[in-house]
């Protein structure tokens, strides 16, 4: 590996984009110290901290919003407005035509989406206001905000929001990875060292050795199931085209065991933190209580493990269609070895997906839960801190990334990471 690092760097314009990747994530990581003009963050840091949603936007924010700074919303309302308009891709005939016209489409989609993330992003920091100006009794700040100040940090806040969307956006474009993924894993990763020295000041040193046991077979486990496949066998008819031979040749479809990733657990959060999150804006003892039973219990556990595992079908079925899949196989003079064409292979991959997305959907759920359970018995902040959901990200996002690297190099004649 610290060969093909090597490598990496000897390569004039890989150098140049990895280079060019680090100083964004640099430029990013310093926006999330520079606090908001007319707001002492003292005073927000404890509420932040707590868990719930509040806590959650300030781990994926690499803690900016406990300091209330420039990039407090972090990359959250990018990520909430692409999931919604590849949700409506399923029900709005435009979206959907656009999807599937190149790169134009493309570029009209993406653009919607920059839209709907500044939406977000402005309701978010109204919303952020509401809950600091909130009484101390009623789970706020109590920080009161003259107008000019709130004009001043929503106009801040927002702006953060889209200069964040223009870095992901430039990663993409000039540098290694997925622009977006890897500031997330960089905000992930800037809250490891805080609590890893929070959970070594622990007196019990063997349940912080065995929680540390415990992280590493999470993270094995997570590699192993992000790359588990299920190869489907595909052979190509031959066809002759002039005095060429076409086709004759076997393939196989890459079905992900965990083809959703991470978006079900992110949907299964939202829903269950929604009553809190409006009951904190609006102060309501129903939807408090509400949100308290949603957030905490068994009944939260519950919840948490059926939501994941009916959004890990309903995202799967979305984003991945038999239909288009088969018929494409058809034009193209492909098919099963044993399954014939048409409905046949559609009702055979549409089984092969059923059967291998419950294991991944399982396997979510308990990734989802552990670690939580985990805290409640043990007290380790750790945990808190980086649950299941973190691991999944980062391991995936550094899987990601050191693919692309890999084909760079591959592309180049060198040894890649993988070996």
């Amino acid at each position: 590996m610290i060969q093909a690092l090597v490598n990496a760097f000897r390569i004039p314009d890989l150098r140049k984009k990895i280079l060019f990747t680090l100083g964004i994530i640099a430029l990013y990581r310093v926006g999330a110290h520079i606090p908001v003009p007319g707001v002492d963050p003292s005073k927000i840091k404890d509420i932040v901290n707590a868990p719930g949603a509040l806590g959650l936007l300030n781990l994926f924010s690499g803690g900016a919003l406990e300091r209330f700074a420039v990039f407090s919303l972090g990359i959250m309302p990018y990520i909430t407005a692409s999931i919604i308009i590849q949700l409506l891709q399923a029900v709005i005939p435009t979206l959907e035509r656009w999807a599937k016209e190149g790169e134009e489409g493309q570029r009209k989609t993406t653009q919607v989406t920059r839209y709907l993330t500044l939406g977000i992003g402005l309701l978010e920091s109204i919303g952020l206001l509401g809950v600091f100006q909130a009484p101390l009794t009623a789970g706020g700040v109590g920080v009161r905000f003259d107008w000019t100040t709130r004009i001043v940090v929503v106009i801040t806040l927002l702006a953060g929001t889209a200069f964040i969307m223009w870095m992901g956006e430039l990663i993409t474009q000039r540098g290694i990875g997925n622009g977006m993924s890897l500031l997330i894993f960089s905000s992930i990763v800037a809250r490891f060292p805080e609590a890893t020295i929070s959970a070594l000041q622990v007196n019990n040193w063997v349940m912080v050795l065995a929680v540390m046991g415990v992280f590493i077979l999470v993270i094995a486990a997570v590699v192993v199931m992000e790359r588990g496949q299920r190869r489907i066998p595909v052979q190509y008819a031959k066809r002759v085209v002039g005095r060429r031979v076409y086709g004759g040749t076997g393939t196989y479809i890459p079905l992900k065991i965990n083809a959703a990733n991470v978006i079900p657990i992110i949907f299964a959060s939202a829903i269950l933190s929604f009553p809190a999150v409006i009951a904190s804006f609006t102060r309501v003892q129903f939807l408090q209580r509400l949100g308290s039973y949603l957030t905490s219990g068994w009944l939260y556990f519950t919840l948490y493990v059926i939501f994941i595992v009916f959004f890990t079908y309903f995202y799967t079925a979305l984003v991945f269609n038999p239909i288009d899949l088969a018929d494409n196989l058809r034009k193209n003079g492909g098919f099963i070895p044993g399954v014939r064409p048409g409905k046949t292979t559609v009702t055979y991959i549409e089984n092969v997906l059923n059967r291998i997305t419950l294991p991944g959907a399982l396997f979510l759920a308990g990734i989802a839960i552990l670690p939580s359970l985990m805290f409640q018995a043990t007290d380790v902040t750790l945990l808190r801190s980086f649950g299941g959901t973190s691991i999944l990200i980062m391991v995936g996002v550094a899987l990601e990334t050191m693919t692309q690297l890999e084909s760079q190099l591959k592309m180049r004649h060198y040894d890649g990471y993988f070996k």
